[in-house]
């Protein structure tokens, strides 16, 4: 679909992770409309997956929902120009104290296209190493880590113990890479 057309954006809010705007566009057929745009830096996240086929997955708190969530390591693309492999590198280090010796991506998605331009890449990481965390920030610092069947899976999201969408976006695509 062509013809629209992005006329500009007002900042609402500049936060610490997002920016809120007021955007405005211009249909195909010229009329003018606006809507409210959260900007994100972008995310990855990494699938740890050990060599007995289960995966390395953090259970942290989440504020928004107030309770914790069951998820692969992730964070945003908060360093200029990062390559996106080095950013999922470097935030599974950070996390779970694991270096990746080969890391695949799996899938790139984007995660609310309705208001937000978030773009999430998901990676497959293997031949694990333990490094030293790096963990940052109090919910980080609270955390701790999970060890999972990656066969248990399936159970785990029917039985909504794991419901994340970038963790189960990689983990379901881990799983069919796997058949």
């Amino acid at each position: 679909m062509t013809g629209f057309r992005h006329l500009g954006d007002d900042l609402i809010h500049n936060g610490y992770v997002i920016d809120l705007y007021t955007s405005r566009f211009a249909a195909p057929d010229g009329t003018e409309f606006r809507r409210d745009v959260v900007r994100h830096p972008g995310a990855v996240s990494v699938v740890p997956m050990l060599d007995d086929a289960t995966v390395v997955l953090v259970e942290q708190y989440r504020a928004p929902l107030d309770r914790t969530m069951w998820e692969i390591p992730a964070g945003k693309r908060d360093v200029a120009e990062e390559p996106i492999e080095d950013t999922a590198r470097r935030e599974l280090i950070e996390e779970v104290g694991l270096a990746p010796g080969r890391l695949e991506l799996l899938a790139c998605f984007h995660n609310s296209v309705g208001f937000c331009d978030e773009e999430s890449y998901v990676f497959l990481g293997e031949d694990l190493t333990e490094v030293p965390m790096d963990r940052q920030g109090i919910e980080e610092n609270e955390m701790r880590t999970v060890l999972v069947r990656l066969d248990d899976v399936p159970e785990l999201m029917a039985a909504g113990r794991i419901t994340d969408a970038k963790t189960v976006i990689g983990l379901t695509t881990t799983l069919l890479r796997r058949r």
